[in-house]
């Protein structure tokens, strides 16, 4: 049946990053980056196309909202959200700067630019990278088996063992999940 294949096939991929010891310390070593950037004053921008998108809304969520438990907010943005800005920057120069003509206006040294993809060949994403490298920004992209052309232009990659493009985006928000708890609760730790 289908949805046992599915179910299998997502638990598979899910289990590879688990045993993948090089993985889950490039994990740990993400979520190191991006607490050292909020306690130093800095944001955690993100970007994607798409699910990539939703993904990167989702996970900004987490930081500047809440995770597991209420704590002070954390300021972080999916650089997606503004629907004018988006529409008239692909409009009047072209879809491939929306990213990059936005971090070159709000990123800083010290921020964290997270760049979700499930190929690695986002041309937005790239460019922002671009930027974001000038800038001295801590570039992650988080994409599939290969890391396209994003592996290139970060400073980590965080490539699911995949080629399947739901399988990588289940994975991508297990992933950002494990980020955010091991922020939160290295920022704010229970009593």
């Amino acid at each position: 049946m289908r949805i046992s294949e599915s179910i299998k096939e997502s638990i598979e991929v899910k289990q590879k990053i688990l045993s993948n010891s090089a993985l889950l310390d490039l994990i740990r070593e993400v979520a190191l980056q991006c607490a050292e950037a909020f306690c130093n004053g800095n944001k955690v921008l993100f970007c994607g196309n798409g699910g990539s998108a939703a993904d990167a809304q989702h996970l900004a969520a987490e930081f500047s909202g809440r995770f597991y438990y209420d704590r002070p907010p954390l300021p972080s943005e999916a650089l997606h959200v503004n629907t004018s800005y988006l529409t008239a920057v692909a409009n009047d120069y072209s879809y491939d700067e929306v990213y990059a003509r936005l971090v070159r206006g709000s990123g800083k040294e010290g921020d964290v630019l997270i760049g979700i993809s499930t190929s690695g060949d986002s041309t937005n994403i790239i460019k922002a990278f671009e930027v974001a490298n000038e800038l001295g920004m801590t570039t992650i992209a988080m994409t599939g088996e290969s890391g396209g052309k994003m592996k290139n232009q970060c400073d980590y990659l965080i490539n699911i063992p995949s080629s399947d493009t739901p399988r990588i985006q289940e994975s991508h928000i297990m992933v950002g999940h494990i980020i955010c708890e091991l922020v939160e609760s290295s920022l704010f730790p229970r009593e």
